[in-house]
């Protein structure tokens, strides 16, 4: 039987006698999935909290998809939104969190679906590679937000518009940041992660402050929470409503990633799942005080609509609190979106050494090689080369870009559906329960999560103007069709004579 090595801190001093408790008992239990630990268990709970905290990214996601919301529903859709879609994520997060502390691995969702299902290898494997390409995507996305935070201060600073090349350059430089951070390792991780929390909870009160003091009109509440806006061309005020609630879904996913360090934690079997909740709980009380500044604070949603600069926020700040400001509210922001990249490349990284470890991905022995800082670098710098690759395309062309990636928001749903299904339809698919267990409530909070999840990926892929045209085509569905059959061919070409579900490391 396969022994876990003699815990020790990083430094490699001998740990308390509490300490090496719960790293034997965290490394006993992956153990018991067949797998030998190779990380070091340097992540607290804050570190684990933080990591899911900060891919959520409450600040950015809500400041870079305000306008999806803004712009169909206005003010009524948002709110009233951003509280159900927060309540149905939480719900979403109550059943990952009960798989993960049953199965507190590298992988995630992944490895969730080859554990619960391991006599159909072909919906791991698509949920690996599908969740995998997302993870990959949303940096892309997290890094181009960053230059366009960028963009807009320059903007609104200085009256300079950037040229597509200068906003693709600087994303690939936050890219390379990405990578260097990760390159790093876990500790670097998991400072970043805690160093998030604080930032997103001092950056909420700097923004909710400012726009609430400075802003020369507040709004009523009767505007806040019964105004309707609409830009799309659609007539029907109910479908308008339900479009604007994607801007709350895209802002609240990422909740999962505490899952893919949880060999890096202690007690990962309890700070994982406690890290997926808390994510999400603390993010719909932390979003819903910054959504009511923003919407107490705009002054003209026409003119954020017919805005210049590179990103719509911007206009809302300039409008509400004048020019400098504006440049502080933008750095924040800037910040916090720029340390949301970082996370969604750890995931990445940790994905592709979990597949690699299954002989789901090429390279087996390049992507299981950790570095000196116990980071896996190969699946860190492919995830850089991809961003760099993708986000090339912006500089052709912005729609098909954004076609990229609203890919992954849909592609992280789509993967979100896949444990969660067989949790519906397979309830007794968990024999070995963790210690976060939801009882009698399992079902009923696995087909809550179900049909809304469903909804959710239809909405998505539907046309957001009409008369629907070239330019404002919701070509979603052409990239995740594209991603899916290109998954497809991998699987019949190479996966189906690799992959035969989990490959345990251990015997006993």
């Amino acid at each position: 039987m396969g022994k876990p090595e003699s815990p020790s801190s990083s430094e490699g001093k001998v740990l308390t006698k509490e300490e090496a408790y719960n790293v034997t008992i965290s490394d006993q239990r992956l153990l018991d999935l067949g797998y030998r630990p190779k990380f070091r268990r340097e992540m607290s709970l804050f570190g684990v909290l933080g990591i899911s905290f900060c891919s959520i990214g409450i600040l950015n996601g809500m400041s870079s998809a305000l306008q999806t919301g803004l712009f169909s529903g206005g003010p009524l859709g948002l709110f009233w939104g951003w509280n159900i879609c927060s309540f149905f994520m939480l719900l979403i997060a109550f059943s990952f969190a009960e798989i993960c502390s049953a199965y507190p691995t590298m992988g995630g969702l992944y490895f969730w679906v080859c554990k619960m299902k391991p006599d159909v290898p072909i919906l791991g494997f698509f949920t690996g590679w599908l969740y995998s390409m997302a993870m990959v995507f949303t940096g892309v996305s997290a890094n181009l937000s960053a230059a366009l935070y960028l963009s807009s201060m320059a903007e609104v600073g200085q009256g300079r518009s950037l040229t597509r090349l200068e906003i693709a350059a600087i994303a690939w430089a936050v890219n390379i940041f990405s990578g260097i951070v990760n390159t790093i390792g876990t500790k670097a991780i998991g400072h970043m992660s805690t160093l998030f929390v604080w930032w997103t909870l001092g950056g909420t009160v700097v923004l909710v402050t400012t726009l609430l003091v400075k802003a020369p009109m507040m709004n009523s509440a009767d505007f806040v929470f019964t105004n309707v806006q609409n830009f799309t061309g659609w007539q029907s005020r109910g479908f308008v409503v339900l479009l604007g609630f994607l801007q709350a879904v895209y802002t609240l996913e990422g909740c999962e990633t505490a899952a893919q360090v949880a060999e890096e934690a202690v007690r990962a079997e309890i700070l994982a799942p406690f890290g997926v909740v808390g994510s999400i709980a603390g993010s719909w009380l932390i979003g819903l005080a910054y959504l009511l500044a923003l919407l107490f604070a705009v002054q003209d949603i026409a003119s954020v609509q017919a805005t210049t600069f590179a990103i719509p926020i911007a206009q809302l700040f300039y409008d509400a609190v004048g020019p400098r400001l504006s440049q502080m509210c933008l750095i924040v922001i800037m910040v916090s979106q720029v340390m949301a990249a970082i996370t969604t490349f750890t995931a990445s990284s940790r994905l592709f050494y979990a597949l690699a470890r299954d002989n789901a991905f090429p390279l087996k022995k390049q992507f299981m090689t950790l570095n000196r800082f116990q980071a896996p670098y190969w699946g860190v710098w492919t995830s850089v080369l991809i961003g760099c690759i993708i986000s090339c395309a912006y500089i052709g062309s912005a729609i098909a870009f954004n076609a990229i990636l609203s890919s992954a928001a849909i592609s992280v749903m789509l993967s979100y559906l896949q444990p969660i299904i067989i949790r519906v339809f397979w309830p007794d698919s968990i024999q070995d329960f963790g210690p976060f267990r939801l009882g009698k409530w399992s079902w009923p909070v696995n087909f809550a999560s179900f049909l809304f999840t469903i909804l959710v990926c239809v909405l998505f892929i539907l046309p957001t103007a009409y008369p629907v045209d070239v330019f404002n085509m919701n070509y979603a569905i052409v990239a995740v069709g594209g991603l899916l059959v290109m998954i497809t061919i991998n699987w019949f070409w190479w996966g189906r004579h690799s992959f035969k579900g989990l490959v345990k490391t251990v015997t006993f």
